[in-house]
C-alpha cells in the first residue's frame, strides 16, 4: 500500500492513525535519520523496541517495514508514529519530552545519512583496517558471517554444496527459540536472510556461475521446508525463500547451456517429485513443471509423463497434472495428440475453458455450446460457481451469435443468480431489452432476487436501484437494513436527498450500538460515525447525541475520551 504524506490519515485505519498519534505524542519516536537517500529508520518505543524503515518518494511512503508481530492490517500503529514524526511540523504537532537518552530532538535527524557516513569513513579508512572489521564481526554475528561467505563465494573455488546447508541451518537455529519453534517477527528475519543469500545465486546465475548457484536453490528449497514445519509463516517470508528458490531454477532453463547444469536440475527435480518430498504444497506440481523445461531425450519425456500419471488426493492438483501431460504432448507430439488428450479429460475445467475458447474462434458454434451445456449438467450440483461460468460462456457464444433472445435469457439468469459479475449483466440487459419493456423486466429481476433471500441479495438490489437512480426506493431500503455500516455504504448516494434523515438514522442506530456493544473499540467506531453526521450538516444534532451519550454512560471513560476527541 503506497500512503501519501499529505493524505496518509485517509489512507491508515483511524484506530492505528489514533494509536501511531499517541506514540508518537508521548515522545516513543527516537533515533529518526535518513539512513540513505529517501530511507528514514527510526526505533518505536514499547514494551519493547522496534525498528521501523520507510520509504519516501515524491512525498509517498512507497515502502515501509517494522519488525513488530502485528499482522492484522497493512499498517501497524508504530509506522504511523514515524508518518506523524515526518509530518510533525507541516501538520503543527507537539509531543512530550522524551525520557530517553536515545532522543534526537524533533522531526528528522539533519545530519549525514547513514550511507553517506560510511563512505566516507571507508575512504579514509585502510584496506587493512576494514578486513579487520569485517573478521572480527564476522566472527560474532552468525548472520553477517554468512551474509559475507554468501557475497564472496564466487571467490571460493573450494565451496561445496554442503557449506550451504550448514550456513542455512545456522540460520534457522538463529531464528529458533528454546521450544523449537520460530516466532512471526523472527521468520521475517529468517526470510531475509535467505532472501539474500538468493540474491548471491542470481548475482552468479547472470554471471554465468551455475554450480554455486544451484546448490544454493536446493538448500533452500529442502533446509526451509523443514524449517516450516515450527514456524509462525503466516506472512510467507519463509514459504516465499522456497518459492525464489523454485524460480531461480526455472530461470536457468533459459539461460544455462550447461548439459551438467541441466541434468542436475532435472534429476533433482524428479526425485523430489518421485518421494512427495514437497506433496501437499504447490511446490509438488512446480517441480515436475520446471522438470519439463529440462528434458532432452525420448527418456526423459516417458519420466515425466510416467509420474504425472501418479494420481493425488487433490483434484485441483490432478487437473495440473493434466495440464502439465498437454503442455508436454503439445511440444513433443503435436497439436492432434494434445487436443485428443485434451478431448479425453474435457471435465478439467481449464481443458474445458480451452475447448470453448477455440470452438468460438473457429466460429463452430454448436460445438461451443455442446461444450458450455455440458459444463453447466456436469460442474452444477457439486460446483454450482463453476456452473456459472459454463452460463456466461453460453452468454458469450450467444453474443457472437447475436441472438437476442438467448443473450436476455442467460445475461437474466446471471444477473439473479451469480454474485461474481464476468461481464455486466444489468448493462447487457438493458442494451437488449425494448425500452417499452424494460421497466416490468428489471421490477420482475427485483422482486426474483429478494425473494431469494440470500445474504448478498440486498446489496445487489441496492446496485439496481443505484444504477436505475431510483433513490426513493434505495433509501426505503437502507430504512429496512439500518445496520451503521449499510447507512455508510448508501450514504453517498442519498447525502443530497435524504441528509437530515440520514443524520437522525445515525443517531438511533448510535444509540442502539452503544447499547449492545462496549469497550474503546466500539467507542472508536461509534464517534467515527459521530464524525458522518456532522459532514452530513448535523452538527446540532451530534452535539445534543453526544450531550445525551455523555448522561447516559459518565461511568464510561474511554468513552468520554473518545468523544472529546469528536
Amino acid at each position: 500500500m503506497q500512503i501519501p504524506l499529505d493524505q496518509f490519515e485517509q489512507v491508515i485505519d483511524e484506530k492505528i492513525l489514533q494509536r501511531g498519534l499517541t506514540y508518537f505524542k508521548k515522545g516513543h519516536v527516537q533515533e529518526l535519520e535518513e539512513v540513505s537517500p529517501n530511507t528514514y529508520q527510526a526505533i518505536v518505543e514499547g514494551t519493547e523496541d522496534y525498528t521501523v524503515r520507510l520509504t519516501v518518494e515524491n512525498n509517498v511512503v512507497t515502502d515501509y517495514s517494522c519488525d513488530c508481530p502485528y499482522d492484522l492490517g497493512p499498517v501497524c500503529k508504530h509506522v504511523a508514529a514515524v508518518i506523524f514524526s515526518l509530518q510533525e511540523e507541516d501538520l503543527g504537532l507537539t509531543k512530550k519530552a522524551a525520557k530517553s537518552k536515545k532522543s534526537v530532538g524533533s522531526g528528522v535527524k539533519k545530519s549525514k545519512s547513514v550511507a553517506t557516513q560510511i563512505d566516507e569513513l571507508m575512504a579514509k579508512a585502510s584496506v587493512d583496517e576494514l578486513k579487520e572489521l569485517i573478521r572480527t564481526e564476522a566472527t560474532k554475528n552468525a548472520v553477517f558471517r554468512n551474509h559475507v561467505l554468501a557475497s564472496l563465494e564466487h571467490y571460493d573455488e573450494s565451496i561445496s554444496k554442503e557449506l550451504y546447508h550448514k550456513q542455512l541451518k545456522a540460520m534457522i537455529r538463529s531464528a529458533t527459540d528454546r521450544y523449537g519453534l520460530i516466532e512471526w517477527n523472527q521468520a521475517r528475519s529468517l526470510g531475509r536472510a535467505v532472501d539474500e543469500l538468493l540474491d548471491s545465486a542470481k548475482k552468479q546465475i547472470n554471471r554465468g556461475s551455475y554450480q554455486n548457484a544451484l546448490w544454493i536453490c536446493f538448500a533452500v528449497m529442502e533446509e526451509m521446508l523443514e524449517a516450516l514445519n515450527g514456524a509462525d509463516d503466516s506472512n510467507g517470508d519463509i514459504s516465499g525463500c522456497i518459492d525464489g528458490a523454485i524460480n531461480l531454477l526455472g530461470e536457468m532453463a533459459t539461460t544455462c547451456d550447461s548439459p551438467s547444469i541441466r541434468r542436475q536440475i532435472f534429476d533433482f527435480c524428479l526425485e523430489k517429485f518421485d518421494k512427495g518430498v514437497f506433496e501437499g504444497w504447490d511446490w509438488h506440481n512446480s517441480l515436475l513443471f520446471v522438470a519439463t523445461e529440462f528434458i532432452v531425450t525420448d527418456d526423459d519425456f516417458d519420466r515425466v509423463m510416467a509420474l504425472a500419471e501418479k494420481k493425488q488426493q487433490s483434484e485441483y492438483r490432478n487437473e495440473e497434472l493434466q495440464l502439465i501431460k498437454y503442455d508436454l504432448l503439445l511440444k513433443r507430439k503435436g497439436e492432434m495428440v494434445a487436443t485428443q488428450f485434451l478431448e479425453q479429460n474435457i471435465d478439467n475445467p481449464k481443458f474445458r475453458r480451452m475447448a470453448i475458447e477455440k470452438a468460438l474462434e473457429q466460429k463452430n458454434y454448436t460445438k461451443a455450446v455442446r461444450l458450455a451445456e455440458d459444463g453447466v449438467k456436469t460442474d452444477m450440483k457439486d460446483k454450482p460457481g463453476l456452473a456459472k461460468e459454463w452460463y456466461d460462456w453460453l452468454l458469450k457464444i450467444a453474443q457472437a451469435q447475436k441472438d437476442t433472445p438467448k443473450i436476455i435469457e442467460y445475461a437474466r439468469y446471471l444477473l439473479v443468480d451469480n454474485f461474481r459479475n464476468e461481464q455486466d449483466y444489468y448493462q447487457i440487459l438493458k442494451e437488449h431489452v425494448k425500452p417499452e419493456d424494460w421497466d416490468a423486466v428489471i421490477n420482475a429481476i427485483v422482486h426474483e432476487i429478494k425473494a431469494k433471500r440470500r445474504w448478498y441479495d440486498t446489496g445487489l438490489v441496492g446496485t439496481i436501484y443505484i444504477r436505475e437512480e431510483k433513490w426513493d426506493k434505495l433509501w426505503e431500503m437502507v430504512k429496512e437494513n439500518p445496520d451503521l455500516s449499510f447507512i455508510e455504504r448508501y450514504e453517498t448516494y442519498l447525502s443530497k436527498r435524504y441528509s437530515d434523515e440520514l443524520v437522525d438514522l445515525y443517531t438511533s442506530q448510535i444509540l442502539d450500538y452503544l447499547e449492545r456493544n462496549m469497550g474503546r473499540d466500539h467507542y472508536q467506531t461509534a464517534c467515527r460515525y459521530i464524525r458522518r453526521m456532522i459532514k452530513l450538516g448535523g452538527k446540532a444534532k451530534a452535539d445534543k447525541l453526544i450531550a445525551q451519550l455523555r448522561a447516559l454512560y459518565a461511568k464510561r471513560p474511554a468513552l468520554m475520551e473518545e468523544l472529546d476527541r469528536v
